[in-house]
């Protein structure tokens, strides 16, 4: 957990105690007061918000190595190796991604991660379907971790290719934290080298 998960704590903790002082106010007959401490809290979110936001244009994009893990919590994906072959309109590249969990007494897993190729222009590439393929939500014993192969078709021009790790679906509680993947912060790319 970050210091900014921590913050973001703080601030939920600090926006529940004050919409029930509000709640309590208008209930004693104080709207006045209760209007006064709904604009306050109005003015201090809407400042919070704007630096999660701000922050997302100048914060890096995280660029990871083949071998290099990226951790949900205790729910970590790595790539593993990448191999490229000619293939017929294109190339194709495989690609094994190691899903580990570092939790000591937990089964878990992580929903709506999705990986894809990118390449230089930002153009996506995402992996042929397998419905023998390991899933990315795959649940995993304390300590376990599985192999998950992903094959791509790209076009023979695509250049400077790497794997984007992300989040796609489900609540975008990220748009509320500093330093998440969110609004105009790209996600994690691990650059794969491959010729």
């Amino acid at each position: 957990m970050s210091v900014f998960d921590l913050l973001f704590i703080a601030v939920l903790l600090a926006t529940a105690v004050t919409l029930l002082s509000a709640v309590i106010l208008a209930l004693r007959g104080r709207g006045a007061y209760a209007l006064v401490l709904l604009q306050r809290w109005c003015l201090c979110a809407g400042a919070y918000l704007g630096i999660v936001v701000l922050s997302s244009v100048f914060w890096p994009r995280t660029v990871l190595e083949v071998g290099e893990r990226r951790c949900f919590d205790d729910w970590c994906i790595a790539v593993e190796n990448a191999s490229r072959q000619e293939a017929p309109g294109g190339v194709s590249y495989r690609v094994t991604l190691r899903l580990s969990s570092s939790a000591l007494r937990v089964t878990q897993r992580e929903n709506s991660v999705v990986v894809y190729l990118a390449d230089q222009r930002g153009r996506r590439y995402d992996p042929a379907p397998d419905p023998s393929a390991v899933a990315m939500n795959v649940q995993l014993a304390p300590q376990e971790s599985v192999a998950a192969i992903r094959s791509f078709a790209v076009p023979a021009n695509a250049r400077e290719l790497g794997l984007v790790i992300d989040h796609e679906g489900g609540f975008p509680i990220g748009w509320f934290i500093l330093g998440y993947e969110t609004w105009f912060h790209k996600p994690t790319i691990v650059r794969l080298n491959v010729n």
